[in-house]
Formats: C-alpha cells, structure tokens, sequence
C-alpha cells in the first residue's frame, strides 16, 4: 500500500505522519525534554526509549522479581528478571531465574530503555541490549538468527536465515559471538547491503563497549538516533513515495542519512515550502484534533467511543441509526466489520497500550463473529507494536493487548481539568507552548524581516523561557529579526497571540 511520509520539525517538537492513501495512519509526537528532565541522559531533547545506559543497581526487591537501576533519571529504571535473565549463569532451557541471580546491589550494570517513563514511572529496563540497523538488529548478547513475523514466505525466510548466517561466520566486521534478528525491511535486499548493515552495527557495538569502559556512572553510552533519522529507518520502505519535510536542516539529516543507508529513498526526500503549513495542507491538526475525543465515526452511521482508565481501555461499538433491511444481524456484522476495520487504526494514532476490551454488538452466528475477529487481526497486523487478540467472549467482548511502549496521545497533549474535578481535560502547559511556537514560525515566514511579540499566559512563557540555550538558538534560526515574550496574565492558558513588535 503506498504511503507518504510527513515531518514537521518545530522549535519545541517534531511530529510525524504516516499517510496511506490520503488517510492518516499514524502520528508521533516527540518533545523538547527540558535541561533538568535530561541533563543526565544522553542526547539532549529527545526521547530515552532505545537508550542504552551505564546505571548502578540500587535495589533488588526479591519479592517483585525485579530490581531498580539509577540512570541519574528522577526516578530509578524498573528492571524485571526475565529482562535481567543474560546477566545470569543459568543455562537458557531453565525457568526465569531469581533477581538475586542476576544482579547485586551497587553493581554496574548495561542496561537499555525499553520503555520512557509514563506518569509516575521511571523507565522499564531490559539487559538484553538491542542495536537496531535499517536491516537488521544486533542482540549482543544473545546469538543466532530470528526474523520478523511479517516476513511469511518460507524461501525468502530461509534465504534471509542462510545470508545473515554467512556473514557471522565469515565477516570480521560483524561483531563476534552477536545473534540478528532480521526486519521487514530486508525483504529483497541484496547480501552486500545486508552485509554494510551488519558491519556499521558492529562499529557501533565496538565504540559501545569502547564508551563503556571509559564512563563514569550514571552515563548513556548509546542514543538512539533523533526522530527524523529513525524516521527514515523505521517508517520508510519500498511502499513509501514521498517523504515531505518542512525544514531545511531536517531534509539534509534525512538525505545523508539515506545516503548511507538506503540510497534508493534519496530521490523520495523533499523540501515542503509551502504554499501553507505542510499538516494543514493534509489535514492533519484536524486529524489530531479528532483523535482528542472519545468518538470515532463509522461510514455507516455509528461509531465507537474509547475510555482508558488506569486499568484499562474500553472500546463501545454502537450501530447509531443504522439498519440494515435485511434484519438485526447484519445490521450488528456491518457495523462490527467496519469498527474492527477502524480499531487498528485507532489504537496506533492514538498510542493506547495495556488491556485492551472491545464491546462489540452481539451476533449469534459463528461465522459471523469469525469474519469480525478476521478483519480486527487484519487491522492490527500493521502495528509495529506487539498486541495479543483472544477470542470472541459470549458476552460479545473481545480482550487485546497492546505494549505499552509511550505515554497515549491524549497525555501527551491533555491533562485533567482540576476545576472540573477530572471531567475533563485541557491542553497541557507544552502543548499549549508548541502551538505557539508553530505560529511564531508561520509568522516569521508570512513576515521575513519583522520582530515578532507572542503573549500568552504566564505559565505559558515560563515554560519556552525555561527550554535553555536549545530552544533560543532554534528560535533565532527560524526567527532571525527576534521574538520578545510577553506574559498576560488575564489570558487562560490555551490563549495566546503573536504580531509585529511595535
């Protein structure tokens, strides 16, 4: 299915959306950490998921099985035994062992984020490093050969398995005694390129361990790359024919990165100069916008509704006005195929992980329910994030789940509304600020030469003010003739203007 690949680079965030035939497929979001929030952490400004970190061991709670790990973070890592199982001595066709087996406190340990901190939650853990390439993705301390579930024929699987294979054994650059576990993106791919792939991860896992013996803990010794070049190495492939970026530097980031690796997506790179904002020509606010509420339309004339609670997200199928001529069953399997069509959809673009229970409309026929489960499957196939569907209930409740691998698109933009007592929810203070600064850009383009003025709400202009040199030496590129802020304390917090400074 083709796709275009959209990137919005902003002063305060960088987002990303996936089209599928001219339909929003999926949205990323990432933020401007704040100095305090990653001082300590590695690459400034970015996400720590893929992170790989020297941290100490500061408990081990035997009880949990798991043991919590200083990074220099606010809050201590979170890791399990069965993510500490490689830094055992146990022979791998045993149970689980015992934390205690694995790790000792005051230990310095290896570790990588598998899992930002959400809400209260410091980072999830793993000692199972991983390294991903464009092809493949080395597991240093694990060997042999895995491939993606997505890749189904048995003669490519086999000849994917035999090339990799081939390339351990008898390439130097590969790093010694690694296993691979071969991704989508091979498909076709020649064994010269699977071979560079191979041999840049092994540089990286030999500087890794060059930075390992050299840090002083807390330290990161790996970053993942930033959101425009995992981009590039994520969600473009063969089925991508377009990658439109609104940013100069951020479209040479992506040409030399595919220079590198995958020469064929060069000519797919492309400068957005308008005319316009580059989500607004294809409506993606308002798509994110939408994706804010709880109710999504169905072609139909019904719809589905989500609630998350800490427990868990429902999921409600209602048919509307909608029936069907030919009685109440297929008026329920219409609407049902339709919902489990739009459900996968869904639960990528707005990051919902966890427990997953979806109330579809009863049906008595079996072969019925077996066509609903058949397309929900489908829906989710395309998800890049693990999830798990179990059968139709006799109630008409289907259980999924979903790793939990980012905070829900509704917490990254929302937060309670403490005057309604959590009714409702309202922008967050950096939401709020990076709709500002996206005005600001679009005015310093409209008006080349002017020195702009934004005002908004105190907390507002707190929050860019305490960004740190980052944020001002991305404002002074974008904004050349200056910006002044100026804090109105009779704005809310969701109001704010940007003109000429008179």
């Amino acid at each position: 299915m083709s796709s275009e690949v959209l990137i919005n680079v902003a002063p305060a965030e960088t987002r990303v959306a996936i089209v599928e035939q001219a339909r929003l497929s999926e949205i990323f979001i990432e933020r401007t950490m704040q100095p305090s929030e990653n001082a300590r952490a590695g690459r400034s400004g970015h996400r720590l998921l893929g992170n790989i970190m020297l941290g100490r061991v500061q408990r081990v709670l035997p009880g949990m099985q798991a043991a919590f790990v200083d990074l220099g973070l606010e809050k201590a890592g979170f890791l399990a035994a069965r993510e500490a199982r490689c830094l055992s001595d146990l022979p791998s066709f045993m149970d689980q062992p015992c934390i205690s087996k694995c790790v000792r406190e005051g230990e310095a340990i290896v570790v990588q984020v598998i899992k930002d901190p959400i809400s209260d939650k410091g980072a999830r853990l793993s000692a199972n490093v991983t390294i991903p390439g464009r092809l493949v993705v080395l597991v240093p301390n694990q060997s042999g050969v895995a491939l993606s579930r997505r890749i189904e024929d048995e003669a490519e699987r086999k000849r994917l398995t035999d090339i990799v294979t081939d390339i351990t054994e008898t390439d130097r650059r590969a790093a010694a005694g690694a296993g691979y576990i071969v991704r989508t993106a091979a498909l076709s791919a020649s064994r010269d390129d699977i071979a560079s792939d191979i041999a840049r991860l092994g540089d990286e896992w030999r500087t890794i361990q060059a930075k390992r013996n050299m840090a002083k803990i807390p330290a990161t010794i790996y970053a993942d790359l930033d959101p425009v070049e995992r981009t590039m190495r994520d969600g473009v492939d063969d089925d991508t024919t377009r990658i439109l970026i609104d940013d100069p530097e951020a479209v040479a980031q992506a040409r030399a990165y595919a220079t590198r690796t995958m020469p064929s997506a060069i000519d797919k790179i492309q400068l957005f100069n308008g005319p316009g904002e580059l989500f607004d020509q294809y409506n993606i606010e308002a798509e994110i916008e939408a994706l804010l509420g709880p109710r999504v339309r169905l072609p139909s004339g019904g719809w589905i509704t989500f609630e998350t609670t800490e427990a868990l997200t429902s999921v409600d199928v209602n048919s509307g006005s909608y029936t069907e001529a030919t009685g109440l069953e297929q008026t329920s399997l219409k609407t049902n195929l339709e919902a489990a069509a739009e459900i996968g959809r869904q639960l990528r673009m707005r990051g919902i992980g966890g427990l997953i229970v979806i109330d579809f409309i009863h049906l008595n026929e079996p072969e019925n329910i077996g066509q609903v489960l058949t397309v929900l499957t489908e829906s989710v196939a395309k998800d890049r994030t693990p999830t798990q569907i179990l059968p139709m209930s006799e109630f008409g409740l289907v259980e999924m789940t979903r790793k939990r691998v980012r905070e829900p698109l509704s917490k990254l933009l929302s937060e309670r509304c403490d005057p309604c007592h959590g009714h409702g929810r309202i922008r967050t203070v950096a939401t709020v600020a990076a709709e500002v600064l996206r005005r600001v850009v679009r005015e310093a383009k409209a008006r080349p030469g002017a020195k702009l003025v934004a005002y908004a709400a105190p907390e507002v202009t707190r929050w860019i003010e305490g960004q740190g040199d980052d944020m001002a030496a991305a404002l002074r590129s974008r904004v050349p003739a200056g910006l002044r802020l100026e804090a109105r304390p009779s704005f809310a917090r969701a109001q704010f203007d940007v003109g000429v400074d008179q």
